[in-house]
């Protein structure tokens, strides 16, 4: 596949970014309803159409698939509650720590269990939960594998907006309770960073397929 990413408009990616935006302006205009359920999982979900797009191997389908867990996820969370959301959340970021750190385990290897054993104690520290510890463990490790540099500085910046996004998750029911902070950032860091992973990975796979 020879696509440049560069050189064409990339309109489902740009419409991805209109439908997670307008979602976050809707949700705080207090919208309610079963179209606002469709419409959190719409943004990432038009993403992972995107990468599908694009994709030429089993790289490219597997970032799809990553990002179809999460536009799951969004939707799950809704509908069938905490644990089955952040069960398909979990799968994807076992599945990207698969990915970015393909080829690169061996001098990788401390860089990602550090960074899950990091963000897992975080997670235990501002919530109490054990399982809570076991999703976040597979959150830092997918940030952490995504720090090895596979492909490219946009999808650490997107992994680590991610873990800032599910850290102010943790904390909004205890240290920032009393704070506007969590309603504020959590779904643009979150979107923007799903976003920023998708762009690096599709245009860094497009690249090397171009040769």
């Amino acid at each position: 596949m020879s696509i440049d990413l560069r050189a064409r408009p990339q309109i489902l990616f740009f419409f991805a970014l209109f439908v997670g935006t307008s979602y976050f302006i809707a949700d705080k205009l207090a919208l309610q309803g079963p179209d606002m359920v469709a419409w959190k999982g719409f943004g990432v979900g038009l993403l992972a159409l995107w990468a599908a797009r694009h994709a030429d191997g089993v790289e490219g389908w597997a970032i799809a698939i990553i990002l179809a867990t999460g536009a799951g996820g969004d939707v799950l969370l809704e509908t069938q509650g905490l644990i089955v959301g952040a069960v398909a959340f979990l799968i994807g970021h076992l599945l990207a720590i698969a990915l970015y750190a393909r080829g690169r385990w061996r001098r990788g290897w401390r860089v990602v269990a550090g960074s899950a054993a990091g963000v897992s104690a975080l997670g235990y520290l501002l919530t109490g939960a054990p399982g809570v510890a076991i999703y976040a463990a597979a959150l830092g490790g997918m940030a952490g594998a995504a720090s090895l540099g596979r492909f490219g500085r946009w999808p650490i910046v997107g992994a680590w907006l991610f873990i800032t996004s599910d850290v102010l998750l943790f904390a909004r029911g205890g240290l920032l309770a009393d704070t506007i902070l969590p309603d504020l950032l959590i779904w643009p860091t979150y979107f923007a960073g799903q976003a920023l992973i998708a762009w690096g990975v599709v245009s860094t796979l497009v690249a090397e397929e171009a040769g």
